[in-house]
């Protein structure tokens, strides 16, 4: 049957775009794997979004996932907790994989998404999330925030107020550096701004003990 004679077809292409865009993100040619990691992405940042900002995000989906996107919701259960150890194991049991697996796929999963979204709202939805889960779907190198520790994977391995310390600490140190390193247009680079930049940045990370000690 044709789009023309189907009133459900083009929503049901639309559908298949955005899952083949999620596959080929993933690398991989079973869709229903890929469909597994869609829909998980979906219910385990929309179970921690409060009912507006799961609307608006729910607003930019296909007709057919914006169903995928509300199936079991509860509105009176949201937002659920939001520590990096209770997303990955939803997002693994949804997904059918490993906490461990689930560290990388989650990433990927949103830059595939970023891509389909209309610009910028990808952007809104994390930043109403704490720190921790952005530098998750972000798909950042975990390992490195964590320190010489295994990301955790399951509750009880970090306190959710040390991972938000640590994360914290580290983006003020990022935005000490950028505001270091910026510039006029007419100007050269301020190498002894950067100096200071960098300085300043160093003091913040060794005040969190997430550096060496100051010699």
């Amino acid at each position: 049957m044709g789009h023309h004679t189907d009133p459900f077809a083009p929503s049901v292409h639309t559908a298949h775009e955005w899952l083949a865009a999620v596959a080929g993100a993933i690398d991989t040619e079973d869709r229903f794997l890929a469909h597994r990691a869609l829909r998980a992405w979906l219910h385990t940042v929309r179970d921690r979004l409060g009912v507006n900002a799961a609307a608006h995000l729910s607003a930019q989906l296909p007709e057919l996932l914006r169903g995928t996107f509300y199936e079991g919701w509860i509105p009176a259960h949201v937002p659920v907790p939001r520590d990096v150890p209770s997303f990955l194991a939803q997002f693994a049991h949804a997904a059918g994989i490993s906490p461990e697996e689930a560290v990388p796929l989650v990433g990927v999963v949103t830059d595939a998404l970023a891509d389909l979204f209309s610009p910028g709202q990808l952007d809104h939805v994390l930043a109403q999330l704490p720190v921790a889960l952005r530098f998750l779907l972000l798909g950042t190198d975990l390992a490195a925030v964590y320190g010489s520790a295994a990301v955790p994977t399951q509750p009880g391995q970090m306190p959710t107020d040390d991972i938000e310390r640590r994360l914290t600490a580290l983006t003020e140190a990022v935005t000490a550096l950028v505001r270091g390193l910026e510039y006029p247009a007419d100007a050269g680079p301020d190498e002894h701004g950067g100096f200071s930049a960098a300085q300043q940045a160093h003091r913040i990370l060794v005040a969190q003990g997430l550096t060496g000690s100051e010699r």
